[in-house]
């Protein structure tokens, strides 16, 4: 039967020290591997770019919108509530190249944005573009 620990070495070297010139190369290349990403990372001469801000809450203002759809599902166009009949009335033409653009609440929900949809698929608009609140 052979033996599962191997032979005690010849060199005269402990089992320490044969570890640690095991050890030697790895941490030589270690180190190499470490000089080569500095020296990489400083020639880069082309700095990060700029990230945008995010505007001041007091800075913000609503969105460019045809209609306003408040969380309450109140519809608004210029700051005037309308009922649906006035809605269609007032909202501009159907058209392809110019969807439609609608501010919606996000605390809107779905029951009354899917009406508000049917109304207008019923008044021809194809194409709507909807712009939602960010979470905060």
């Amino acid at each position: 039967m052979t033996e599962l620990v191997p032979p005690p070495s010849t060199s005269g070297k402990s089992l320490m020290e044969r570890v640690e010139d095991a050890l030697l190369p790895l941490i030589n290349l270690v180190f190499l591997l470490l000089m080569f990403f500095i020296v990489a990372g400083q020639l880069a001469d082309t700095p990060l770019p700029d990230l945008p801000t995010t505007p001041a809450s007091a800075e913000q203002q609503s969105p460019h919108a045809d209609l306003l759809v408040d969380g309450q599902g109140n519809w608004r166009i210029d700051g005037e509530t309308l009922n649906a009949q006035a809605l269609l009335q007032r909202l501009p033409e159907p058209d392809a190249k110019n969807p439609l653009k609608i501010a919606a609440a996000s605390t809107l929900s779905m029951a009354d944005l899917e009406t508000l949809f049917r109304m207008l698929e019923q008044g021809g608009y194809e194409e709507i573009l909807l712009l939602t609140e960010p979470e905060t």
